[in-house]
């Protein structure tokens, strides 16, 4: 029985550390709360500067793409971490389909660096 136990001690502490790690995020807006309000303390901070234009504005398209391109390379990064952990075991077929996929990716890059995507002209 104390065997079972020493086996789920792990557990045990890491469920407890999110239950302290909870607790004190649930708390601590009560803890930092801006107590007396005065326009200074609860005015929006934009770089140092009084914001200038409305939040609704229209953004350039440029940071949707920037987004997306993101994503796209993330989404490579997550392909890439459980191929690497089962190499072994997928063999030939795996490893060229990877290639493959990778190769795809690298010709997208290249064609949207080719098409100017990255520039912040």
């Amino acid at each position: 029985m104390n065997e079972l136990f020493l086996n789920y001690l792990p557990i045990v502490i890491f469920l407890g550390v999110a239950l302290f790690i909870g607790a004190a995020l649930m708390v601590a807006p009560f803890l930092v709360a801006v107590r007396r309000p005065d326009p200074e303390k609860v005015s929006a901070y934009e770089c140092g500067f009084n914001a200038f234009d409305d939040a609704r504005m229209k953004f350039d398209v440029r940071f949707y793409l920037v987004s997306i391109l993101f994503i796209i390379f993330d989404l490579e990064i997550a392909f890439l971490f459980p191929w690497a952990v089962a190499f072994k075991e997928i063999g030939a077929f795996g490893f060229w389909s990877m290639m493959i996929f990778l190769g795809v990716l690298t010709i997208g890059f290249i064609y949207e660096w080719k098409k100017g995507a990255l520039e912040w002209d």
